[in-house]
């Protein structure tokens, strides 16, 4: 009798394709890795492709820890139209000829959408409004708000400004750009804000999510390719690559399996969580500093 093989630890980072939602991709996984054990770290909206980063088996763990990280985008943004999704995916409810809009005043528009900002999410977002998805809401017609929240876009470039002609015979710019933020922002709220901003209205027709923390498109696999050969981070090398690292010698390490709170040298106060790794570099645990000592997030040995 053949023994099923064990599903591999570790992080899977997907090239995930137009059309698919993020739990799609996660259901794909389930089939290609053999477990019911994935998970994602961050969602990714349909219409959006890119960095996706997956959990499969004990690296589920991490993934709550990895989501709050940095994330970079590639997009195009189409000034002169509004839709009711602020993006590409919904009814377009206004048109306004864009092309008069200078670039002076776009690259003002931008300046005011980078640092520490208030943003107001997509209404179709999955932001739970009273504990129902906001998107459920606006299906069903309701008129609800949903309160600003901090988020911070830490880079905000234009590279590309072209004329372009809508399909109902309305001039549009569309803007080439790249953004860098924190965990929770909206890049089609920053089209819709920046074109309510400009007075021509906008959302966004294209974006490609190109990093999340320190997990880059370059290592990242098409469902495809994963079908063909699935390529797992082991989860040490995925800790080491996304947290700062602290190696503790033998007696330390038993002593944290152990659930023995240590003491934290000053250098991590204030560091976030931290990966902790044995003498042979086995990944233990991830913790983070209270008062001095070590409190575990989630233990892996």
């Amino acid at each position: 009798m053949t023994s099923k093989p064990t599903p591999p630890d570790g992080l899977v980072i997907v090239d995930k394709p137009s059309g698919f939602t993020s739990h799609d991709v996660v259901a794909k996984m389930r089939g290609i890795a053999r477990t019911r054990r994935v998970g994602h770290a961050g969602t990714l909206d349909p219409m959006a492709t890119g960095v996706l980063v997956l959990g499969v088996e004990k690296a589920t763990k991490l993934l709550g820890h990895l989501a709050l990280t940095e994330k970079e985008y590639l997009g195009t943004i189409r000034l002169g139209q509004t839709t009711v999704t602020d993006d590409a995916e919904g009814e377009i409810t206004g048109s306004v000829d864009a092309s008069k809009v200078a670039r002076e005043a776009v690259d003002a528009g931008i300046a005011k959408l980078t640092g520490d900002i208030m943003q107001v999410p997509s209404k179709v977002s999955a932001i739970k409004i009273d504990g129902v998805r906001s998107y459920k809401r606006a299906r069903e017609g309701e008129d609800f708000e949903i309160p600003a929240r901090p988020v911070t876009v830490s880079s905000f470039t234009v590279y590309d400004v072209r004329d372009a002609v809508a399909e109902d015979g309305t001039p549009v710019l569309d803007l080439v750009v790249s953004v860098v933020c924190s965990s929770g922002t909206y890049i089609r709220a920053l089209a819709r804000d920046l074109g309510a901003d400009l007075g021509v209205g906008g959302h966004l027709t294209a974006l490609r999510r190109t990093r999340v923390g320190p997990y880059k498109l370059d290592c990242a696999k098409t469902l495809d390719q994963l079908q063909q050969e699935l390529t797992v981070m082991p989860i040490a090398e995925a800790a080491a690559a996304a947290f700062t690292r602290w190696d503790v010698d033998a007696r330390r390490a038993r002593l944290l399996t152990n659930g023995v709170r240590l003491e934290m040298p000053d250098v991590y106060a204030g560091a976030g969580p931290v990966a902790v790794f044995d003498p042979e570099g086995g990944f233990l645990a991830l913790v983070e500093e209270q008062k001095g000592k070590a409190k575990s997030l989630a233990v892996f040995a």
